[in-house]
């Protein structure tokens, strides 16, 4: 996906014969990007460029979301852009509290990582989401292997997202 877009969730089928489509949902955020009256990008590579779309309706399904757009009356509307990716502006960010330690991916992504003694330790290149909280992919700069920074107060010490700095507390067990 291009840099100036978000990714925000997956067209992976349609559902009835009235436009609906399947989604699965990429973001923190569903209540607020899957919303009536929300506006989405469609990419996909039968298009030139991005399709605009309006939620008209959504309502969760199984493992999903359905999602009725007010461009599309029928299924065979819908139907060419199975697969299609749906995202918005990087300017159009939901709205983060970072000082309750909230951020996007793309924040965290390609920060400097440097223990609270100064020792610089690499570079964030992936982020997990896991069930007890997201562990962060450290690519260390000194010996080529990867470290795994628990997000969790007691090792993340600050995260400075204008300089792309993050400051840790060393434990033992991280390497």
């Amino acid at each position: 996906m291009r840099a100036e877009y978000l990714h925000v969730g997956r067209l992976t089928g349609t559902h009835g014969i009235r436009g609906e489509v399947r989604v699965l949902s990429d973001t923190d955020f569903p209540e607020i990007r899957f919303a009536p009256g929300s506006k989405l990008l469609l990419l996909h590579e039968k298009l030139p460029g991005p399709l605009s779309l309006t939620v008209e309706k959504s309502r969760p399904h199984k493992s999903a979301l359905l999602v009725k757009f007010r461009e599309w009356d029928n299924i065979n509307e819908a139907e060419p852009y199975k697969g299609g990716q749906l995202a918005v502006y990087k300017s159009d960010l939901a709205p983060v509290n970072e000082e309750e330690g909230e951020y996007y991916y793309h924040q965290i992504i390609g920060c400097s990582v440097v223990t609270t003694e100064g020792e610089e330790l690499g570079t964030v290149k992936e982020i997990l989401s896991l069930p007890a909280n997201d562990v962060w992919v450290v690519d260390s700069s000194t010996n080529g292997k990867e470290i795994l920074l628990p997000y969790i107060d007691d090792v993340v010490k600050e995260v400075d997202t204008r300089n792309r700095r993050i400051t840790i507390e060393w434990m033992e067990g991280l390497a």
